[in-house]
């Protein structure tokens, strides 16, 4: 088992690495060729997207990575159910675009949304060859089906944006990719189950995947009720500043961290009678995320502007503050992340629901309050209510896993000092400097970063370094590899 998590992890982080770098390279073009008013567009829609695919069935989907014991009548269930879900989805989406367009005041928004009602259609045959495969801990099919969607959907953007497309750039290039995707995922993984639209004897899966639902709804209340609130307070211009300042601060969180969480989830399935070995591998997941995901926040926060300026140009100059601050919101968020996997894979949805519920509260509520304070205020949201809710989902989640309050500052405070201190020296640094054009200066701050950050690591974090080390060569804990 420790050799096939390992395997999975370096398949499937190493193709969610090498797919980033492709289509980081086709995004920044983009955004630079688009304006931050195309981007405020595309967020409206995404609000609606984005609850439609939560309600895609993927919840259900999860259940058959979840369960001890499954057989192709179950499969063909859940099949069935993910067919009727996002064929209707797409009915009901096509014949509510219009409402949609009048919420945000964009008579445009209405074909946008029909014409994305083909990102659906994908859905059945994407996640559940998806799960099956995650079941089996087969990432490497998997991942030649990610990175061959990925580069179509890097080719599609900028063919798009250079032909003066606008927009609709970024409706196509995605509709490009899912299709790729589906159409591989089949290819690859040879898969092919009938099927079945008779629930009978689906008791179980439904309960479970009805939980898991509950909480990925919750979530996403709690995570699009900015670009909710803000539609409407906004212009397209402003709302583009603040979702790609908050795109740009949730990379690592929105790029690495699912694919380690996809992973995570199977592993700890085939673990959870052995509570012990879910505790140490949480615990030193925890560690080396964190020594990876602290540098990347801090780092954004010493270096915004040349960041900003060099990688998506000077008309979004605008969006400097929002990174800033948005950056220290960022830690708080990647732990919260971190434990839906482990409860749900231990049986525990519930955990995540509550959290997820109180999110949905708690954010919406500080969005209503920082919204009337522009895109700054919105940012400042994040930054005041992510602490509180990591507060609540690790007194949940913790005893669950079998680890005190201690262990988890074991894992997080020593990268938070290293990275904090790395941030002070780049900050010092870029006071000292001559005036310099945005990538001069950039390029200098950069290797000052990684020098100082790697120094204070051995110091802080020496430990973690190490055990991350072993693991990668085989001679962590086995359980836990």
């Amino acid at each position: 088992m420790s050799t096939r998590i390992r395997s999975a992890v370096i398949w499937r982080s190493g193709s969610q690495f090498a797919g980033q770098l492709v289509m980081w390279g086709s995004t920044f073009l983009v955004l630079r060729l688009l304006t931050p008013g195309d981007y405020g567009l595309f967020a409206m829609t995404q609000v609606v997207i984005g609850l439609a695919q939560l309600l895609n069935g993927y919840s259900f989907a999860s259940s058959l990575v979840q369960a001890e014991q499954l057989d192709q009548r179950r499969a063909g269930q859940v099949f069935g159910m993910l067919i009727l879900m996002n064929f209707g989805m797409a009915a009901v989406q096509f014949l509510m675009a219009p409402l949609a367009a009048d919420y945000f005041h964009q008579p445009g928004l209405t074909l946008m949304l029909r014409v994305q009602c083909l990102l659906h259609l994908t859905t059945p045959f994407i996640v559940v060859p998806q799960a099956m495969l995650s079941r089996n801990i087969d990432f490497k099919t998997q991942a030649r089906a990610n990175l061959a969607a990925a580069l179509s959907g890097a080719i599609a953007g900028p063919a798009c944006a250079i032909a003066g497309l606008g927009v609709w750039t970024l409706v196509i290039a995605p509709i490009v990719m899912f299709w790729t995707r589906a159409i591989l995922l089949q290819a690859l993984g040879r898969w092919w189950i009938r099927p079945r639209f008779a629930l009978a004897g689906a008791g179980a899966m439904f309960g479970y995947g009805g939980m898991v639902l509950v909480s990925d709804v919750l979530w996403f209340v709690q995570n699009q009720a900015d670009t909710f609130i803000a539609g409407r307070r906004f212009d397209a211009h402003m709302l583009g500043l603040y979702s790609e300042g908050l795109f740009l601060t949730q990379l690592f969180i929105n790029k690495f961290v699912p694919a380690l969480n996809e992973v995570a989830f199977p592993a700890y399935a085939r673990m959870q009678a052995d509570r012990s070995a879910v505790a140490w591998s949480f615990a030193k997941a925890l560690s080396i995320i964190m020594v990876a995901a602290m540098p990347c926040f801090i780092g954004l926060a010493a270096t915004a502007e040349p960041l900003v300026l060099t990688v998506m140009g000077p008309k979004w100059a605008e969006a400097v503050p929002l990174v800033r601050l948005l950056a220290f919101a960022m830690p708080f968020t990647t732990l919260h992340v971190l434990y839906p996997p482990a409860t749900n894979a231990l049986g525990k949805p519930k955990i995540a629901a509550i959290t997820s519920a109180t999110g949905a509260v708690v954010l919406p509520v500080a969005f209503a309050v920082g919204v009337g304070f522009g895109p700054i205020g919105m940012a400042a949201a994040w930054v005041v209510s992510m602490p509180l809710l990591v507060l609540l989902s690790s007194s949940l989640s913790l005893p669950v896993l079998g680890l005190s309050w201690t262990r988890l500052g074991q894992a997080v405070l020593p990268p938070l000092a290293a990275a904090l201190a790395m941030g002070a020296v780049v900050t010092g640094v870029d006071h000292l400097l001559p005036p310099l054009a945005p990538p001069a200066r950039l390029a200098t701050l950069v290797p000052v970063g990684v020098a100082a950050y790697a120094g204070f690591v051995l110091l802080f974090a020496r430990d973690i370094v190490n055990q991350a080390l072993a693991m990668a060569r085989g001679r962590g804990k086995p359980a836990a590899a």
